[in-house]
């Protein structure tokens, strides 16, 4: 019989299919939970899904649209339960960009995804949360979210929202035995972070002397700090934002 931090509890992890999501969807099993993949990776979430066994599913999931949200909730409880845990993880970036040659349609694509999604994935699970007796959301934000960045208007803007969603909510939903915090990674070796930074190798060496510890985080190390706010580890820990950075912002 499985033993483990998140015993039993029904997690949704949006953008499962890869890096950090994947790694959060690993954990989470691991530890006990039955956990719902989301994604429009179909292929990658599936398998992902698959390598987790009887204790995840995937579901194709567009974070942007409330009919999906409905949906992936409505799935989860039919195959698991009622919800516990919410890792809002979805989120993609643009090729660092000057602001003067930055599309207002690129703009607005990353406020869908990076902030109208975790919004909309909050409303979603509250009345399942509810049944479950509280739980724990989980914001996936970024460094990005503390401090600026020259080229990264879109994406640090939406960082910033979430940061600032996180502690609001939390104060609302706390009452109700629903904790809300942010977890702010560095820079982690993931296949979004090559996708944003145009000749990445090349770059790898700023970004190292540019963080203490001298190394690109991993997807794992984030995870293991989803693992603890989705426990009861965390238990009195509401409205914090956490920094995975490796000291870069010390």
């Amino acid at each position: 019989m499985r033993q483990g931090r998140v015993q039993d509890r029904v997690a949704i992890v949006t953008g499962a299919a890869r890096g950090m999501g994947a790694a959060d969807a690993r954990v989470l099993v691991r530890e006990g939970a039955r956990v719902l993949l989301t994604d429009v990776l179909d292929d990658e979430g599936r398998k992902v899904a698959e390598e987790l066994g009887d204790f995840a599913r995937y579901l194709h999931h567009d974070v942007t649209k409330p009919g999906d949200w409905q949906h992936a909730v409505e799935f989860a409880e039919r195959e698991f339960g009622n919800i516990s845990i919410l890792v809002n993880n979805a989120g993609i970036a643009l090729r660092a960009t000057p602001i003067e040659n930055l599309r207002e349609s690129e703009y607005r694509r990353v406020i869908e995804v990076n902030q109208i999604g975790p919004f909309l994935g909050i409303q979603a699970v509250l009345p399942s949360m509810a049944k479950a007796g509280g739980g724990s959301i989980i914001n996936i934000s970024s460094v990005a979210g503390l401090v600026g960045e020259a080229q990264t208007a879109a994406y640090t803007a939406t960082k910033f929202a979430m940061t600032g969603l996180t502690k609001v909510v939390a104060k609302e939903l706390g009452p109700r035995n629903i904790r809300v915090n942010s977890i702010h990674p560095g820079v982690i070796a993931t296949p979004l972070l090559e996708e944003m930074t145009p000749g990445f190798e090349d770059f790898r060496e700023l970004l190292l002397q540019s963080t203490p510890l001298r190394r690109l985080g991993t997807s794992e190390e984030v995870s293991s700090v989803v693992l603890f706010l989705a426990s009861d580890e965390s238990s009195y820990i509401n409205g914090a934002s956490i920094v995975v950075d490796g000291g870069l912002l010390k």
